[in-house]
């Protein structure tokens, strides 16, 4: 009776948690609309930007990964959106008392959906900027912002890029799990990753704007730069404090979800 229980088709598996959330992320239609939101607005303003700058506009001091990629300050709230809808969005279904009943233990259904939604984050953006990145290029190729992605830091600005548009829905992500209000956590997204550390940087003291440098939002934005920018963190400590972030966000919300009722 052991041995049959224990090789019963039916267990449950960390590949079969794992595969659950990878097909209800497809099937949800809110998936496809930001994620081709989020891409639209990327390509969109990156061959505006490509197909309108001249050299002797003044800009030619700005980074050419942040120029082409300007429209990520928008695409990532349409993936921050995503992310807190796989989890707040669950709660508001009701979806999430079939999944806490299958997955008892509840914290892989956490680490499944925030695993699965990372790979698909970061891989569908990359691959945006990727394109985005050679489609501008098409436009800029005579200018003084032509360049290549053999170019020093193209590619890992590129890279970076992703990394910080994941990791910030990772944040939104744990938001929703911990809140479990879609309304609620997008206001406390907003509110706390974007508008706080714009409150906080009109304080006049130097610590404030040290620190600052390590917030969601601007360690982000150092990611996905080819060239450092002034008054910004180094990429590895802004890449550090990004992941540290995303993981109190989780965290707090893992012992939240093993405390509450479903």
């Amino acid at each position: 009776m052991t041995t049959a229980t224990a090789r019963s088709p039916y267990r449950v598996t960390t590949r079969r948690v794992l595969r659950s959330e990878w097909h209800k992320l497809w099937t949800l239609r809110s998936t496809w609309i930001t994620l081709l939101s989020a891409s639209a607005v990327v390509l969109g303003v990156g061959l505006l930007m490509g197909a309108t700058y001249t050299s002797d506009g003044g800009d030619s001091d700005v980074d050419t990964v942040v120029l082409v990629l300007y429209g990520t300050l928008l695409g990532q709230l349409c993936v921050t959106v995503l992310g807190i809808l796989v989890t707040a969005g669950e709660y508001s279904t009701g979806m999430i008392r079939a999944s806490l009943t299958v997955v008892p233990r509840r914290l892989p259904v956490l680490g499944a959906k925030a695993a699965v939604f990372a790979v698909v984050a970061f891989g569908w953006m990359f691959a945006t900027a990727l394109i985005t990145f050679v489609s501008a290029q098409l436009l800029l190729q005579d200018t003084d912002q032509a360049a290549g992605l053999t170019d020093h830091g193209v590619l890992g600005a590129i890279t970076g890029n992703a990394a910080g548009i994941t990791l910030l829905s990772l944040i939104a992500l744990g938001l929703g799990a911990a809140l479990r209000s879609v309304p609620g956590s997008i206001g406390a997204y907003i509110g706390c990753v974007l508008i706080l550390p714009e409150v906080l940087g009109m304080l006049p003291y130097d610590a404030v704007d040290s620190a600052l440098r390590y917030f969601p939002t601007q360690a982000a934005g150092a990611l996905g730069t080819a060239t450092p920018i002034p008054g910004t963190a180094d990429t590895g400590p802004a890449l550090l404090a990004l992941c540290l972030w995303a993981a109190v966000s989780l965290g707090t919300a893992a012992v939240l979800l093993r405390r509450r009722d479903a």
